[in-house]
């Protein structure tokens, strides 16, 4: 079941014969038009709410200065809800502050079931949410939390109505995949590339498919290939094949039958717009600075971000995590004496924390898509260009995607510790509030206090690698600020040596951020002593290169490389960037990227939607940004090579993420017919509140997930096929959310498509 909240007027809500009859709902609540004043008195508050009835309406006032959305609460108790039941929760209210109203148990743990959440404004505003409940609640309740202003406001609850005995709301194809039943690249194929299809058909004998036009007129016709059964998707399928069609065009459907697919299109630029707007995801999720409408879309507009404007607390003089609360999160006291300003980076993802390893591996992906472009597009590349996508820093002569990375390698400094101080140079893992926020929110009135945690040696070493790197990038562009660059990059790498099992504890996620936990760093120490040899031809980071288990040990994995696993951005970068290697050891190196290539290939082989993954642990979390990491071998063994084979494989992967795949969707926001476009997210929360601005064109979402981590995936996804592990659900943060280090490989395989003839 996939959640969704629909707009109604006051009439519908408390009528929709045409939806719902006596005879489907019942009325859980008293009086859901507050037309008896008698009964208002089952209506409780915090004593911080000051409530009174007048016909029509249960009105109150809500002092300021709270800092949570429970802080503050008007409620009805002595509901009853039935786990498998379905509810539909329908308001009209008023105002000017945050509201979330929730559907819950009437205890502890106070599980919510039915959530509207609003930021709500003085006309009147309908909004409904069905739900299914996921375990019965004896009591159960109704409560409005409205805390978390600074100031007092009003609230008015026009009418509220929870209703039981409705059918459960339809699922959208792009939860199910109950779409077209021929899967297409629903954005576009490119001319001289592979050009697939899947048709969803049980019978085994082969079927006549036609290529139809915009018009409808046939282009082309021909015969699939049936398949069978495919393990990864859970469906019997086969394969269409029109690579020879190559006639660029818009509005172009397969079909067989009756049934034809969704629309696409055939064109040589097809790539170049997704690049752009990849990249144009970072702008948007930066912290420290205003958004400008003008440049991000009015949508996005918004003030700056934790730099410390009440209600926000600011990241401009953090101090550290408490003693009394390390010794709870970490199992041992540590704190420090000191506060950073380390306002700046990227938000990582649906949340507003900052983690350094995460910044990292997103950062040198963005560094390499230049580098990649600087070494294998002589010179024709749009990412080597200024004004590529609309930046404040666009027209000051440095390419775009090194003034975006530029954004996080100052974040990533920042998080060092100053010198003087015991760990001096070692860089805090991460930092973010000292609980959860809750959204919807937007992230200048995020009211938590911020906090750094502890240093570790994968964050010191992540901090390393990036600076290094983007220190022999900035070269040619900004002498400065590369010897700076490298200087950090230096001081982090000793300091992680004298340091070498700092390593990130564990929190299970309770403490307000994710723990990026990693005890093995032999990876990140040769990642950085790679890029440092690479920036400065040093014969001594060579020697440490040389010394680590990853110089010659395997790399590369069937479910790609990602914050926790570096080692491959060493060995790509070795093979690729221009240095002082002596031949047999690029030869070596090549190699290893060149055998990794063919077997992804062979893996590619295998899958009847043709596409490069198929870890044999099963989907991981961000599996769709795994993917693309093996698509980003197979590209640099293009690259190394010049075979085709290797690059026809990376296009005809590609379709994969947009829409030829066991759901029929794309999981790339604003690209395709039918794509993913509810995330999870405190700011792109559009879904949840209709005030906020939907997930920005060129975003990715994480993918199907063998094991998802959050109650609604949990709940829905019960014994799905590995592709089908996946709900376009704001609640499903396991599946459904985007990050900073799944859009940065995005940007570079889009980029390196773009390049590729």
């Amino acid at each position: 079941m996939t959640h969704f909240r629909a707009m109604i007027g006051l009439s519908a809500l408390l009528a929709s014969p045409a939806v719902l009859t006596p005879s489907m709902a019942a009325e859980l609540l008293p009086d859901p038009a507050f037309v008896r004043a008698n009964l208002t008195g089952k209506w409780w508050a915090t004593p911080n709410i000051a409530f009174e009835y007048e016909p029509g309406a249960l009105c109150g006032t809500v002092a300021g200065g709270t800092a949570q959305p429970w802080d503050a609460i008007l409620g009805l108790n002595d509901l009853v809800l039935q786990k498998g039941e379905n509810y539909r929760l329908s308001l009209v209210v008023s105002g000017d502050g945050p509201m979330r109203a929730l559907a819950q148990k009437g205890g502890e743990p106070w599980t919510p079931e039915g959530e509207i959440s609003r930021r709500l404004s003085p006309e009147k505003q309908s909004a409904s949410t069905d739900f299914q409940a996921g375990a019965s609640h004896d009591p159960a309740q109704l409560v409005f939390q409205l805390g978390g202003s600074d100031r007092s406001w009003r609230f008015c609850l026009h009418s509220a109505s929870l209703q039981s005995g409705l059918k459960p709301p339809p699922v959208p194809a792009a939860a199910n995949g109950s779409g077209p039943v021929i899967r297409v690249n629903q954005t576009a194929y490119l001319p001289g590339g592979p050009k697939r299809a899947n048709l969803v058909r049980s019978d085994a004998s082969p079927v006549e498919w036609k290529l139809l036009s915009a018009s409808g007129s046939v282009l082309t016709s021909g015969w699939t290939r049936a398949d069978g059964w495919d393990a990864s998707s859970g469906l019997d399928v086969h394969t269409i094949d029109f690579s020879d069609f190559d006639k660029p065009g818009q509005g172009y459907r397969l079909s067989v039958g009756e049934q034809t697919s969704h629309p696409f299109a055939i064109s040589r630029d097809a790539y170049e717009q997704l690049r752009s707007d990849a990249l144009s995801y970072f702008y948007k999720v930066r912290s420290g600075i205003a958004i400008d409408g003008a440049l991000a879309g009015k949508a996005y507009a918004r003030p700056a971000g934790h730099l410390g404007k009440s209600p926000n607390r600011g990241d401009i003089s953090v101090k550290c995590v408490d003693t009394r609360t390390a010794r709870k999160v970490y199992g041992k006291a540590w704190s420090c004496g000191y506060k950073l300003n380390v306002a700046g980076g990227w938000y990582d993802a649906g949340d507003f924390g900052k983690y350094v390893v995460n910044g990292g591996i997103a950062t040198a992906q963005l560094l390499a898509t230049y580098e990649r472009a600087l070494n294998f597009s002589r010179g024709s590349s749009a990412a080597l260009k200024d004004r590529l996508i609309a930046i404040p820093e666009a027209g000051n002569a440095i390419p775009d995607v090194l003034d975006e990375a530029r954004w996080e390698l100052d974040f990533l400094i920042s998080m060092m510790v100053p010198e003087g101080e015991k760990l001096a140079g070692m860089a805090h893992h991460k930092m973010h509030g000292n609980r959860w926020t809750i959204g919807p929110i937007l992230p200048h009135r995020d009211r938590e206090e911020r906090v750094l945690h502890r240093p570790s040696t994968a964050a010191t070493l992540n901090l390393a690698a990036a600076a290094a790197q983007g220190a022999r990038l900035f070269a040619r562009h900004d002498a400065a600020y590369a010897q700076w660059l490298l200087s950090a990059a230096i001081r982090a790498y000793k300091a992680a040596e004298a340091n070498p099992k700092l390593y990130a504890p564990t929190t299970n996620g309770t403490y307000g951020g994710g723990d990026y936990q990693d005890d093995d760093v032999s990876d990140e120490f040769y990642w950085a002593a790679a890029e440092l040899y690479l920036a400065t031809g040093d014969a001594a980071w060579l020697k440490r290169a040389k010394a680590s288990p990853h110089w010659s040990g395997p790399v590369f994995s069937d479910d790609g490389f990602n914050w926790r696993s570096t080692a491959a951005l060493g060995r790509l970068h070795l093979a690729t960037v221009p240095s002082g290697l002596g031949s047999r050891d690029l030869k070596a190196i090549r190699a290893s990227v060149i055998n990794a290539a063919d077997g992804y290939l062979q893996t590619q082989a295998r899958e009847a939607f043709g596409f490069m993954y198929g870890p044999k642990e099963g989907y991981g979390w961000g599996s769709n940004h795994s993917l693309i990491q093996n698509m980003i071998v197979v590209a640099t063994a293009y690259d190394l090579t010049g075979s085709r084979r290797y690059l026809q494989s990376v296009r005809e992967s590609m379709d994969y993420l947009l829409g030829r795949n066991a759901l029929g969707i794309s999981y790339v926001t604003g690209y395709g017919t039918v794509y993913a476009q509810r995330q999870h997210s405190n700011m792109f929360a559009h879904t949840k509140d209709p005030s906020y601005p939907k997930p920005p064109k060129g975003v990715m979402a994480g993918g199907p997930n063998g094991q998802p981590a959050d109650d609604y995936a949990i709940k829905v996804l019960k014994g799905c096929a590995p592709q089908a592990c996946y709900v376009d659900d704001a609640r499903s943060y396991s599946t459904n959310e985007y990050a900073i280090n799944w859009n940065a490989p995005l940007v570079w395989i889009a980029s390196f498509l773009a390049d590729a003839r």
